[in-house]
């Protein structure tokens, strides 16, 4: 009986505990611990105080080529563009989570047609690829998987936001990194969320494995942090304004 009375009590102990909550503000407020005050950048462009400034228009030095030595693609007016047959570049730090700044733009002069007018590529971790390709005004025809804002072969965007060929375009990127159980199985897969041109194109897509031209994509154990990866697809494609926040 005494057994039954104690239960009782803290039975309406606890529901009036909730309903006193339920009437006190306090309950709910957070207080510790306070964010970290950063400095944004004067327009959505600017890389904030607390980003890794990856190009700045100058100097190439965070980059590499892939296959090793130093940046063999043209710096110059405040551009880094592709040298068609030197390879594919790599940052030299590598990242895992991370919301990621780039601006691109297709040479006014690209010719070719579907997948050979102003390729490139831009591979989180070096393997989970955005692709960049001139798409403006749906002239060049392409399978939408492997349009500009797609995850190439995977999800085609939302909506297709191109400029002309000449134009500078951005994508602002986040990136969430798979996790891998210590025996290399899949916990849980990539996501990207980009916006293109100020344009949602990819909303928190879930990727389904490894970038590959044939067949269906598959994960692989890798490290938590890799190198970003910039494509040589021998067009005359530039990049310029990189920045990175690790999160």
């Amino acid at each position: 009986m005494q057994l039954k009375r104690l239960a009782i009590i803290c039975t309406l102990t606890f529901l009036c505990t909730q309903i006193f909550a339920q009437k006190d503000p306090a309950t709910t407020e957070i207080w510790k611990p306070e964010p970290k005050i950063i400095t944004s950048g004067k327009t959505n462009s600017d890389a904030p105080s607390d980003a890794i400034v990856l190009f700045d228009g100058k100097s190439g030095s965070e980059w590499q080529q892939k296959k090793g030595g130093d940046l063999q693609w043209t710096v110059s007016d405040g551009a880094m563009t592709v040298k068609p047959g030197t390879g594919d570049i790599i940052t030299k730090q590598k990242f895992g989570d991370c919301q990621l700044h780039i601006e691109w733009r297709i040479d006014k002069n690209v010719k070719g047609e579907n997948q050979d007018r102003g390729n490139s590529g831009i591979f989180l971790m070096g393997r989970y690829e955005l692709q960049v390709l001139d798409n403006y005004n749906g002239i060049n025809k392409t399978y939408v998987n492997g349009q500009a804002g797609s995850i190439y072969k995977q999800t085609p965007p939302l909506v297709n936001v191109c400029k002309a060929p000449g134009e500078w375009q951005t994508y602002d990127i986040i990136f969430t990194a798979p996790r891998f159980s210590e025996n290399g199985s899949l916990i849980s897969p990539a996501h990207m969320t980009v916006l293109q041109n100020g344009v949602l194109v990819q909303n928190n897509t879930s990727i389904w494995g490894n970038t590959v031209y044939i067949g269906s994509p598959t994960y692989e154990k890798h490290d938590a942090k890799e190198s970003i990866v910039l494509q040589d697809h021998s067009h005359l494609t530039s990049y310029r304004n990189i920045w990175i926040r690790e999160l």
